[in-house]
C-alpha cells in the first residue's frame, strides 16, 4: 500500500508534518518502537510508530532519524498522547533526510494503525501471490517449468508467512516451503495424513482443521487437475491416492480471497501430480508386459530379454542385471463393488517408496501393473556380490507398512482392507514365476490375519507352503482327512457344497459379501454353510490358526 492511502483514511487520525513529495512510497509492514536504536528489528519498507519515549532532548532526533533512513523505512508516525505536539527538532530532522513524518492524534491507538496496515498489506500480497500462482499454473500446464510446487510454497512462506507442506496419503513428505518451514517430523506427517483421510471418508469438505501438539493445521485435498470432487463415483476410488496440502494455520477465519488462493495452490500441485503419473506410464507398461509373459508361461529367454529392456529404465546407469522382488497388493471394500486394481496400483507405488525419502523422484524406479483387483510390483534391487554373506536383502513385508499403517487404516475406515505379500529376491527370469506365486501366497497369509492393513513376507511361508512337498504322504493324508473328510461326507449325502464354499470363503479372505457374491448366495445362506463347516469340524473360521489349517488341508488334498 502507499503512504498516501494512509493519509486519506480518516479513521487513522494521521496528520502530515513533512515529506509530501514522498507519499507514493510503498509500505510493506509496520513496527512500534521506543528504542533509541531499533535498526536490528527493521528490514525496510516499514511505517514506524513511536511514542517518543526515546527522546530526552533535541539532540536525540537527528541520530534517531538517520538510523531509520539507513534501515530503509517508509515513514515515521509520532504519537501526540505523551508530549503533545511533535517536537520541531524531529520535524526538521525528517525534512533534512526526506523521511515522511506523520502526527498521530492522541485519540487513535497505535494498534488501530497496525491492524489497518497489516490487513491492507496482506490483502495486496495475497492478490499478487494469486497472480503468481495462476501464472505458474498456466506455465506448468502448457509445458515443463522449473520449480514445481516448491516455488509457490516458498512464496506462501515469504509473502504470507504461511508454512506449508505437500504430503502423500501415506504421510510421505513430497514438498515443503524452504522459507521458515522446517521439515515436518515423520510422526506428524503420518498423523496429518490419517486425519485428512478420516475426514475425507466421513464426507467432510476441506479444508480440515487439526490440532496436533498445540499447533493448528489446515488440510486441503489435492485432486487430479480437471477432476471435480464429484467426478469419482465413490470417494473410496480416490481416497488412497490423492495428495494433501498441510498449512500451519487455522483457515476457519480466513476471508474467501485467501481460501481461493490456497485452492489455486492445490490446483498447481495437482498439475505436478498428473505429470508424475504420466511419467509412470512407461514403467507401468514395462511391468504389465513382464507380468503377462510370466503368467502365460513364456520362455525364460523371452522374459530375460524384456527384463534387460526394463533395467535401464528403472535403474539408470546400472551395469549389471539386478535382482528382482515381486510384491502383490490387494485393496478390497465391503458392500458395493469397487474396482480395486487401479487403487492398489497407485497405493503400492507409494508404499514402496522409502518413507524417509522426499519428493516424487524415488518412486520413478518402481514398476507396478494391475490385473483385476490385484496390483503387482516388479521391484529392482541392485545386484549384490556373492549372494554374499547370506544376509537378508531387499524389501521386508512388515517394514513396508510400519510407517504407513496409521494413515492407511484411517482411509480404509471400517469397510476396507489392504493386504500385501512380498517374495524373496530372485536374480533370473526363471525365478519370476515362482516369486509371483510366492508373493500371492504371502498375501493370502496376510489376509487371514485381523486388521485393516496386513502384510506377510516369504519368510513366513517357509514353515508351511514351501515345505508341503516334503511332508510325508501319511502325515498329509491324516491331516487332510481329519479336517476335510467330515465335509466331503456331508457333501456326498446332502449335496451341500461345503468344500466349494470353504474354498471360496478362504479365497475371499473371509469376506462375507464378496464370497456370497461369488457363489451367488444370500449372505445368510453363506453364514449357515460356514456354521455347518465349523460344527462338523469343531473349528472356528474367525480364528487365524483354523483358517491356515483349512488353507493347508485344501492345498494338500
Amino acid at each position: 500500500m502507499r503512504l498516501r492511502a494512509l493519509l486519506d483514511t480518516d479513521a487513522l487520525g494521521l496528520r502530515l508534518l513533512g515529506g509530501e513529495d514522498e507519499l507514493d512510497r510503498s509500505v510493506r509492514g509496520v513496527m512500534t518502537t521506543d528504542l533509541r536504536d531499533p535498526s536490528r528489528y527493521l528490514s525496510g519498507g516499514e511505517l514506524v510508530l513511536t511514542g517518543l519515549a526515546w527522546r530526552r532532548d533535541a539532540d536525540d532526533s537527528e541520530p534517531f532519524v538517520r538510523i531509520l533512513v539507513q534501515a530503509g523505512v517508509a515513514a515515521l508516525a509520532a504519537g501526540e498522547a505523551e508530549l503533545g505536539d511533535v517536537p520541531d527538532d524531529l520535524v526538521l530532522a525528517c525534512v533534512r533526510h526526506r523521511l515522511p513524518l506523520f502526527a498521530v492524534h492522541e485519540s487513535v491507538a497505535f494498534a488501530t494503525i497496525t491492524e489497518h496496515v497489516v490487513r491492507q498489506v496482506s490483502g495486496e500480497r495475497a492478490g499478487d501471490l494469486a497472480a503468481v500462482v495462476d501464472r505458474h499454473r498456466r506455465m506448468m500446464t502448457s509445458g515443463p517449468a522449473g520449480g514445481g510446487p516448491d516455488v509457490v510454497l516458498d512464496l506462501l512462506g515469504s509473502d504470507l508467512d504461511l508454512r506449508a507442506w505437500v504430503l502423500s496419503p501415506t504421510g510421505r513428505l513430497i514438498a515443503g516451503s524452504k522459507v521458515g518451514a522446517p521439515a515436518l517430523p515423520a510422526d506428524i506427517c503420518a498423523r496429518l495424513a490419517a486425519e485428512h483421510l478420516a475426514a475425507t471418508r466421513t464426507g467432510r469438505r476441506g479444508p480440515h482443521r487439526v490440532l496436533l501438539n498445540g499447533t493448528t493445521y489446515s488440510l486441503f485435498p489435492v485432486r487430479s487437475s480437471g477432476r471435480s470432487p464429484q467426478a469419482a463415483r465413490d470417494v473410496r476410488e480416490t481416497v488412497l491416492s490423492d495428495w494433501l496440502l498441510a498449512v500451519e494455520a487455522d483457515a476457519g477465519d480466513w476471508p474467501g480471497e485467501r481460501l481461493d488462493l490456497l485452492q489455486g495452490v492445490t490446483q498447481l500441485i495437482a498439475v505436478e501430480r498428473d505429470r508424475r503419473d504420466a511419467a509412470r506410464t512407461v514403467r507401468r507398461r514395462l511391468a504389465q508386459e513382464v507380468l503377462e509373459l510370466v503368467q502365460t508361461g513364456a520362455a525364460p529367454a523371452e522374459i530375460a530379454a524384456r527384463l534387460r529392456v526394463a533395467a535401464p529404465v528403472l535403474l539408470p546407469g546400472l551395469g549389471a542385471a539386478p535382482h528382482w522382488q515381486v510384491v502383490v497388493a490387494r485393496v478390497e471394500w465391503e458392500g458395493e463393488q469397487i474396482e480395486g486394481g487401479p487403487v492398489a496400483q497407485s497405493l503400492l507405488e507409494e508404499v514402496l517408496v522409502d518413507p524417509l525419502a522426499t519428493g516424487p523422484e524415488p518412486s520413478d524406479r518402481i514398476a507396478v501393473a494391475h490385473t483385476g483387483d490385484e496390483a503387482i510390483a516388479l521391484v529392482p534391487l541392485p545386484a549384490v556380490s556373492a549372494e554374499h554373506d547370506g544376509s537378508e536383502t531387499g524389501l521386508l513385508a512388515e517394514s513396508l507398512l510400519r510407517s504407513v499403517r496409521e494413515p492407511l487404516s484411517a482411509g480404509l475406515d471400517d469397510d476396507g482392507r489392504l493386504t500385501l505379500g512380498v517374495s524373496a529376491a530372485v536374480h533370473s527370469a526363471e525365478g519370476l514365476r515362482g516369486a509371483l506365486e510366492e508373493a500371492r501366497h504371502a498375501r493370502r497369509v496376510a489376509a487371514a490375519r485381523t486388521g485393516r492393513v496386513c502384510a506377510a513376507g516369504h519368510q513366513e511361508l517357509a514353515s508351511h507352503v514351501l515345505l508341503l512337498p516334503f511332508v510325508p504322504d501319511d502325515v498329509r493324508r491324516a491331516f487332510t482327512a481329519r479336517l476335510l473328510d467330515p465335509l466331503t461326507d456331508y457333501d456326498r449325502r446332502h449335496r451341500a457344497e461345503l468344500i466349494p464354499t470353504l474354498e471360496a470363503f478362504l479365497d475371499c479372505d473371509g469376506s462375507w459379501t464378496r464370497c456370497a457374491t461369488r457363489l451367488h448366495l444370500h449372505v445368510n445362506t453363506l453364514r449357515y454353510r460356514v456354521g455347518r463347516i465349523e460344527q462338523l469340524t469343531g473349528r472356528d473360521l474367525s480364528r487365524l490358526e483354523d483358517k491356515l489349517d483349512f488353507f493347508l488341508a485344501l492345498r494338500m488334498s
